[in-house]
């Protein structure tokens, strides 16, 4: 299933318009894809080759992706707000969604995030299924968690047991170790791709084909 073009779609939220890449599949969609990126406060925004790389692939697997820049990143109103005002958008952009493409509501939603985007992901999918609609599967790549680089600190939320974690052994912005004592507790398997750094330069390859077999599995 080859995908369309990315349109640019400003989407009204809690504070302003909310900056958005949408990708659509070519066929009817299986479900809604929610990308998170990185941290805007280092240059991350809906451009990042990660969060591309998730949306693509989400679009492969048939799913419509939309990619939030988050507060103060590109057209999108606010500042950045340490992942509260983020929650509060991707749930105003997944609202938007459904009212969009899903107005019977039939279609299922997963969230996929890198970096500061896998953290609010996180806390999103703990406010969706307290509001008893959670989401089918999630996708965390690089997930901040615990202190990492820029002295910032992450309690992260926990996740079901089928989310898949993706993280390179060479991350220098999160080690691998704090995503580690992040799962442990929540017996999550963790996939660590050798040698990769945070941004997984050479291998957003492997990346898309380890998401590709676990949505086939």
């Amino acid at each position: 299933m080859s995908p369309t073009a990315a349109s640019a779609v400003l989407i009204p939220g809690p504070i302003g318009d909310i900056d958005t890449l949408v990708d659509l599949p070519r066929g009817e969609a299986r479900g809604i894809a929610l990308v998170g990126h990185p941290h805007p406060l280092f240059g991350g925004a809906n451009t990042n080759k990660v969060a591309q790389t998730l949306a693509r692939t989400f679009v492969q697997l048939g799913y419509i992706a939309l990619r939030p820049n988050f507060r103060g990143v590109g057209k999108s109103a606010g500042s950045h707000d340490n992942g509260q005002g983020e929650s509060d958008d991707m749930l105003a952009v997944l609202d938007w969604a459904r009212r969009q493409y899903d107005p019977a509501g039939a279609l299922p939603v997963v969230l996929g995030g890198f970096s500061f985007g896998a953290y609010v992901q996180a806390r999103v999918a703990s406010r969706l299924k307290e509001a008893g609609t959670p989401v089918l599967r999630m996708v965390l790549v690089g997930t901040a968690s615990g202190h990492v680089e820029g002295a910032r600190h992450y309690v992260t939320d926990a996740v079901a047991p089928d989310t898949i974690v993706i993280h390179g052994s060479a991350d220098e912005t999160v080690p691998l170790a704090n995503v580690l004592a992040w799962a442990e507790p929540l017996e999550l398997p963790v996939i660590v791709v050798p040698g990769a750094d945070h941004f997984f330069h050479r291998r957003l390859h492997i990346l898309k084909d380890i998401i590709v077999r676990a949505w086939r599995d």
